[in-house]
């Protein structure tokens, strides 16, 4: 792996790198390199990864480099975006690091804001944005949907707030100084997804997210999205991967899931896995004859009610489970007015 020639950078030191691993990219890279080039704010340069390319996305990469010198090339077998990451960002020089698909669109300006964000709050460590999502033939319900979740986390008390349900900072909205991803080790190939556990890891150093609270990035949907194609997305790796760090992220060692269908079922058996002990299901309404489910109690609405504080006092974290939004909120509103405070007393899982 090496970087061309014709890719060979400039005397000047960026201060920017933006970090964009491709494979089989070439219908939509062109564009994405546009955009992206046309930034106005800090000096940047564009490290691409060509992670084993069959198209002609490494004749797009060779024909841009040629042209700019701010774009910096490096070919290598397929090995995985979380490796090609790490490639990129061992091969980067700027002390910020900014994160690119090739299948997106950049707003010009959003580098500039972010790092003026990044620069004006020493406490922030990782920088978002909202995002416009799009697809040819219109967006489907369940992109729209999430993209609507996630543009209403702005703060890092909202982001914080939702961190289990999912990543409220899509990935390649992300700027970071080089100095933290340093400090918490970079991306790590593991089964479940890249961006998950290293939002994980910073929320386990103590550091803090936010976002540009505009519209600045144009996030494509597509059927040959990675997240629709790999396993390491699914829901099953997710929820893994939720439980791993909810059982590191928090001290308790002992749960209340609220809820009783498949999404608390999932999460009873993975956080028991993690060393968890799960106390009680909370169905929505009375279980009757069926008890329990694999030894957990089944319980209903009233004992939730008469036991919430017991539970709370005890150190027994609540967690909501449920994958529909509405159901989230009724849960919010259950817990709340039991006088349970989220993020403290529960938290939610999806």
């Amino acid at each position: 792996m090496s970087l061309p020639a014709a890719a060979s950078p400039g005397t000047a030191t960026p201060e920017l790198s933006v970090l964009l691993p491709v494979r089989d990219g070439a219908a939509t890279l062109g564009a994405a390199l546009d955009s992206t080039l046309a930034s106005v704010g800090p000096g940047l340069e564009v490290v691409c990864v060509d992670d084993g390319s069959r198209d002609a996305t490494a004749e797009i990469l060779a024909e841009r480099a040629r042209r700019d010198s701010r774009v910096r090339v490096l070919s290598r077998p397929a090995r995985g975006i979380a490796p090609a990451l790490c490639d990129a960002l061992a091969a980067a020089r700027g002390r910020l690091i900014a994160r690119m698909d090739a299948d997106d669109l950049v707003h010009p300006e959003r580098f500039a804001e972010q790092a003026r964000l990044l620069d004006s709050r020493p406490d922030v460590a990782l920088a978002g944005c909202r995002v416009e999502s799009f697809r040819a033939g219109g967006l489907r319900d369940g992109f729209r949907l999430y993209t609507e979740w996630a543009n209403a986390c702005t703060t890092h008390d909202e982001i914080a707030r939702e961190a289990f349900v999912d990543c409220p900072v899509p990935h390649p909205t992300w700027m970071l100084r080089r100095l933290t991803l340093e400090r918490v080790g970079g991306w790590r190939d593991l089964p479940w997804a890249e961006d998950l556990d290293l939002f994980y890891r910073l929320l386990a150093a103590g550091l803090r997210a936010e976002k540009v609270p505009r519209v600045l990035h144009r996030w494509r949907d597509h059927d040959g999205r990675l997240s629709r194609r790999d396993p390491r997305y699914g829901r099953e790796a997710l929820a893994r991967a939720k439980a791993h760090w909810l059982a590191r992220l928090r001290p308790d060692r002992a749960a209340v899931l609220v809820g009783a269908g498949r999404t608390a079922r999932r999460y009873a058996r993975l956080l028991a896995a993690e060393g968890v002990a799960v106390r009680a299901l909370v169905a929505p309404c009375d279980p009757g004859p069926a008890r329990s489910w694999q030894g957990i109690p089944l319980v209903g609405p009233a004992e939730l009610a008469a036991r919430a504080g017991e539970w709370r006092d005890s150190g027994t974290l609540l967690l909501g489970a449920a994958a529909v939004r509405g159901a989230r909120e009724r849960i919010r509103g259950i817990l709340g007015a039991l006088g349970c405070v989220e993020g403290r007393d529960f938290l939610m899982l999806a």
